[in-house]
């Protein structure tokens, strides 16, 4: 295969996505694997590499550049800066220079959801727009912005990533690992509505999963929740669920006071089970923004790129710096 090509690597905390990515943002080949399991951080990235080197060999790709998605605050010409607690060796770790000595190519490294965010200006929802938020709800929340049809840098290498920071509740004394309380990971996550469940389990609340939760209490997750609970009719997961869904409504109307998008795009794992909770987000925004003209609502969109946003949009942040 000799078709014009960027390699795009987004390397998650479990799972590790390459991808061949055409001129115009499409996939062309695609491959998934276990993130590496290796002690240190020198053995996780040469594992890594060595893996790209095959996906690169075995369909006879010729690449233009490889771009890479991750975590944190990133510098496109080194890699993560700053990420603490996370990735044991991640942060500060010279990712693109490694990359660019080993294959001899042009490399940037970009945030995983600003990448999502590329991704959707290219081939997704916000093709076409100017101005746009994609929000990932997953594990954490991910966040990233298009302004005048450009996303922008700054030199924190953090603008548009932080949404999943904003304080929703100041009542809420848990702690973030950013040292701010009641923050948007914390209450819009999938992994909060998760432990919203458990908590109530906790307190002895009747459920269809009260006896999972006793026999293994992180048996009970998003999937569960959704999938055993809600589905199910179960009354302690509806109700988490429609509690959820009114922070992460309000998060979005933060999202609308702060850029004015034209669009929002939803991605992560909690968007498989969107049908459950959409109108009523989209209800709750609608209700809620102060927006000129009146009355006109921000349209809320699931990504249908979600799976390999990341590899697409660290792929085009490679086109987009050359």
């Amino acid at each position: 295969m000799a078709d014009s090509c960027i390699i795009g690597i987004d390397w998650g905390g479990t799972r590790i996505k390459l991808g061949a990515v055409g001129p115009e943002g499409e996939l062309l080949l695609r491959q998934v694997f276990d993130s590496p399991k290796e002690a240190d951080i020198d053995g996780v990235f040469a594992d890594l590499m060595e893996q790209v080197a095959r996906f690169v060999s075995a369909n006879g790709l010729e690449p233009e550049g490889i771009g890479i998605a991750l975590t944190g605050p990133v510098d496109p010409e080194l890699g993560v800066v700053l990420l603490p607690g996370k990735v044991k060796g991640l942060e500060g770790y010279p990712v693109v220079p490694k990359l660019k000595e080993r294959f001899g190519l042009p490399v940037f490294a970009t945030n995983d959801g600003l990448a999502a965010m590329i991704a959707e200006k290219y081939c997704g929802h916000a093709k076409g727009r100017r101005f746009a938020v994609s929000i990932t709800l997953g594990t954490g929340v991910g966040s990233g912005v298009m302004i005048d049809g450009r996303i922008p840098d700054d030199p924190h290498f953090m603008f548009g990533t932080q949404l999943g920071h904003v304080v929703l509740d100041v009542s809420d004394d848990r702690l973030c690992l950013t040292s701010a309380r009641g923050t948007g990971e914390m209450n819009c996550s999938a992994t909060a509505l998760a432990m919203s469940v458990r908590s109530g389990l906790q307190r002895g609340i009747p459920s269809t999963l009260s006896e999972r939760y006793w026999e293994n209490p992180h048996a009970v997750d998003f999937q569960a929740v959704i999938e055993d609970g809600v589905e199910k009719g179960d009354e302690l997961c509806m109700d988490e669920l429609g509690r959820w869904t009114r922070r992460v409504g309000w998060l979005l109307v933060n999202a609308v006071h702060a850029y004015s998008p034209e669009v929002i795009i939803l991605s992560g794992g909690a968007t498989l089970a969107s049908d459950h909770f959409l109108p009523a987000l989209r209800d709750h925004v609608a209700k809620h923004i102060f927006r000129y003209p009146p009355g006109e609502e921000v349209p809320i969109r699931v990504s249908e790129i979600s799976d390999h946003a990341g590899v697409i949009g660290a792929a085009m942040n490679v086109k987009e710096r050359q």
